[in-house]
């Protein structure tokens, strides 16, 4: 269900979605993926999972595996999933890409449940320490797709301080024990998609429940913007229509990721026919 038409735009980002994101760099889009599609990806999340298990990962500890999106049509299908991708562009415009993507996988860890401050951290590393701005630039967002259900606590859940997205610096809890001041726990059923700005402090946490925790993850960018994994997906481009090919990092020549052609970004110039007020 890509990009083709503008009935896609009935997805589009609302004024209430965008005032949602800016206020507190999280959107949560309940139903984003359908019963079928959850049991789909599902299955082809486990195959990836089986063969990792097979090649030695601890069965006990969570598996991050990027650059995943090759080893299924299903999880190519999201990069311009019509549900979620004028969402993407409404905050980030036109000239983006898919710059990472990566699946976890969080068994349950067998241990007991602690009080101990998780891994807090904003996203792109050393760009945090590198731009001289404040607030930080947005730069990135990511989409989150919950497989598995964590609407409940416990289950391995992703962490994050809403509104944080503007903060350059976090204070941790003393003592290495419990969370930031305002931290909350995101509660997401199978098939939500979750947006979180790349600034907002978030962390993973550990899965005390015997539910296994299953996300993919869509990291969209800027296309001067490099990857952040190995993104092997110049082999998807023939098969790919315009607009995924964009989101795949097809262009022209490198100039063109920083002053882009229409050929380089058919995706603005489908919306200069389809959203004029977001082709700008």
């Amino acid at each position: 269900m890509a990009i083709r038409d503008a009935a896609c735009l009935q997805y589009a980002l609302t004024e209430a979605e965008c005032t949602e994101f800016n206020k507190t760099g999280l959107l949560m889009i309940e139903d984003a993926l359908s019963p079928e599609q959850v049991t789909a990806l599902t299955a082809a999340t486990d195959k990836i999972y089986a063969q990792q298990l097979a090649k030695g990962q601890d069965p006990h500890k969570s598996l991050f595996y990027p650059n995943f999106i090759p080893d299924s049509p299903l999880f190519a299908d999201l990069v311009d999933y019509e549900k979620i991708l004028p969402k993407v562009w409404g905050i980030l415009g036109w000239n983006i890409y898919l710059y990472h993507g990566h699946l976890i996988v969080t068994p349950p860890s067998g241990q007991p449940e602690d009080n101990k401050t998780f891994g807090w951290h904003q996203d792109s590393g050393r760009v945090n320490v590198e731009m001289e701005s404040h607030p930080r630039p947005r730069l990135s967002l990511k989409v989150a797709y919950f497989l598995s259900d964590t609407s409940q606590p416990g289950r391995g859940n992703f962490w994050v301080v809403p509104g944080s997205h503007l903060w350059d610096t976090l204070e941790r809890a003393p003592d290495s024990v419990g969370q930031p001041e305002g931290a909350i726990p995101v509660l997401a059923k199978p098939g939500t998609a979750v947006f979180f700005d790349r600034r907002l402090w978030h962390t993973a946490s550990p899965n005390w429940s015997d539910v296994t925790r299953k996300v993919l993850f869509y990291g969209y960018g800027y296309r001067w913007i490099r990857t952040k994994d190995d993104m092997t997906v110049e082999d998807l481009w023939p098969q790919s229509d315009p607009i995924r090919k964009q989101m795949l990092g097809w262009g022209v020549n490198c100039n063109g990721h920083y002053s882009p052609t229409d050929e380089d970004v058919p995706l603005r110039t489908w919306l200069r026919e389809n959203q004029p007020t977001a082709a700008a």
